[in-house]
């Protein structure tokens, strides 16, 4: 007598052949060829690759937010708890974004309403599927902000996107994200922007409500130690392709695609070259103060001041590399703006033995090709109304450098040490993958050829291999033409990779400061300590040497 077998149990998520197309006929862009994955509840599964593989593509299609009709879907099924979303009707969808399958998407302040409150944004969720009570609402959003570590952030509520840091933003998206507490998360690059102490909160988070919500995960990283950590099973994407999927333990310690073993292998590596020794000093602060006012009530009466940065000194030579760490909000991109004349500060600030903190127009826009930024939020920098050429040869045209063809040749000379083609300068910001618009940002502040350089958070939203990539193209571009950068980081392997001499602030102040392997390797404060022990845990895990 035949005895039939158990049914293995349903995904909650089964991908099956999925193709994304852009465009049709000879304009096809296929993005996405033949992908199939799975999902169970409450599992993690990461999906890695490099920026443009189609990680983020693929997962967008899941709840149909690809631009219709330009995005199309040759072939494939999207089955959720047994039900095709692809055929899925828009009230349907609707009940699903958010309340079933909900998303953390890349660039925070791309994706939060400039005009609302944090409030009302992450209340918004709770209004539309719960049906919550203003009162009812408010609990709840106090609630999220304590689970992802913003507790500071009740005295805020009314606060826009734009007064929190990068980091903070991302935590605020996570918050209404978790908010009707989904069947699915998808989270895409969620600690990108955050420190390596915040990184790790977060994803303790993020494992903890897992086991309490029995919520599935899907990662979307380029952080090769970030899936070690979290996933129990990994895809490796490239092409548009799924090259390399299965159990985490398996992908990383036995890799098979000769794709996978390149990922594991790139990262950056080595130490700047020592700088010049009879170098001068180009930038100099000297108890360097920023303080935004508190105001309260019906005459708005200042009670108080955030000091975003509160009595900073420090130097930064010609040929040298300044790093500059710390946790979100301790300061970082504030002052890299005050040191270029972005933010309006107090105390010394001297460019090239000049005093620069109370020039204006003409006597200001002078210096201005001499002093670039690379911001960090690369789509929100770069405008989506002009195209790539136009972007990275504005400088050019407004500081009167050259002419229409000279400027054509040196737009394409920057995109290609940036490693992009020339042939993109024709097509738009929103065409790019978030690393491709990174790199452009970083070839309009190259193509002015500056003596100084900012760099805020130049690699974070870069791939493992782009990021030694731009870490050699930094570096030889400093040897090769004396450049002084002040680099902002939370990625500690990048900031020793780049950095002769770190500072550490903390609430504004400087904490620590002083030559880069010193302060990495021998930490004096507690607190620097703490940071370094939090980077290092992470590396291990990276390289294996933790368990994931």
């Amino acid at each position: 007598m035949r005895v039939d077998q158990p049914c293995a149990p349903r995904p909650l998520l089964d991908v099956r052949d999925l193709a994304v197309s852009f465009g049709r006929g000879d304009h096809e862009v296929k993005a996405v060829r033949g992908v199939s994955f799975h999902v169970d509840a409450g599992e993690t599964l990461a999906i890695v690759g490099e920026s443009g593989s189609g990680k983020s593509v693929s997962v967008l299609s899941l709840l149909r937010l690809l631009p219709h009709p330009m995005a199309w879907h040759p072939s494939g099924q999207i089955l959720f708890k047994g039900q095709n979303l692809l055929e899925a009707p828009e009230d349907r969808l609707r009940q699903v974004r958010g309340n079933d399958i909900a998303m953390i998407f890349q660039e925070p302040l791309s994706s939060l309403n400039p005009l609302h409150s944090i409030e009302k944004q992450i209340s918004e969720v709770l209004f539309v599927h719960k049906k919550l009570s203003r009162d009812g609402a408010r609990s709840r959003v106090l609630d999220l902000l304590d689970l992802v570590g913003l507790s500071e952030a009740k005295a805020r509520l009314s606060s826009l996107p734009h007064e929190f840091s990068g980091g903070q933003q991302q935590r605020i998206m996570i918050a209404m994200a978790l908010a009707n507490e989904p069947d699915i998360l998808i989270a895409d690059e969620p600690t990108t922007a955050v420190d390596v102490t915040i990184q790790a909160q977060i994803l303790k988070l993020l494992t903890e409500l897992q086991e309490r919500l029995g919520m599935a995960l899907i990662l979307i990283t380029h952080d090769l130690g970030i899936a070690r950590r979290m996933a129990k099973r990994v895809c490796v994407m490239s092409h548009g392709k799924i090259v390399e999927q299965g159990a985490a333990a398996q992908v990383f310690d036995h890799p098979q695609d000769s794709y996978t073993q390149h990922l594991l292998a790139a990262e950056p590596k080595g130490l700047p070259e020592p700088p010049p020794t009879d170098s001068k000093i180009l930038v100099e602060t000297k108890d360097l103060r920023i303080w935004y006012p508190i105001r309260r009530g019906v005459i708005r009466r200042t009670v108080g001041h955030v000091k975003a940065v509160d009595g900073v000194t420090l130097t930064v030579r010609e040929g040298h590399t300044v790093g500059v760490v710390g946790e979100s909000g301790s300061g970082k991109s504030t002052l890299g703006r005050a040191l270029i004349r972005l933010e309006a500060s107090r105390g010394a600030l001297r460019f090239d033995g000049q005093e620069i903190g109370a020039l204006k127009g003409n006597d200001l826009r002078v210096l201005r090709c001499q002093m670039q930024i690379v911001f960090q939020d690369p789509f929100g920098s770069l405008s989506p109304r002009m195209s790539v050429g136009e972007i990275v040869g504005e400088g050019l045209k407004i500081h009167g450098m050259s002419n229409e063809e000279e400027r054509h040749e040196q737009v394409g000379a920057a995109l290609t040490e940036v490693g992009l083609e020339p042939g993109t300068m024709h097509r738009y910001p929103h065409e790019f993958s978030g690393g491709q618009r990174q790199r452009i940002s970083i070839a309009r502040a190259l193509v002015l050829r500056p003596r100084f350089i900012v760099l805020d958070e130049p690699t974070s939203a870069l791939d493992m291999s782009v990021q030694a990539q731009i870490v050699e193209l930094l570096r030889g571009l400093q040897k090769r033409h004396n450049l002084a950068y002040l680099f902002i980081s939370h990625d500690l392997k990048v900031v020793g990779a780049m950095a002769h001499d770190v500072v550490v602030l903390r609430g504004g102040k400087v904490i620590e400061q002083g030559p880069a392997r010193s302060v990495i390797d021998n930490p004096k404060d507690p607190y620097t300590q703490a940071l370094m022990s939090a980077a290092f845990e992470l590396k291990a895990v990276e390289s294996g040497i933790v368990a994931s």
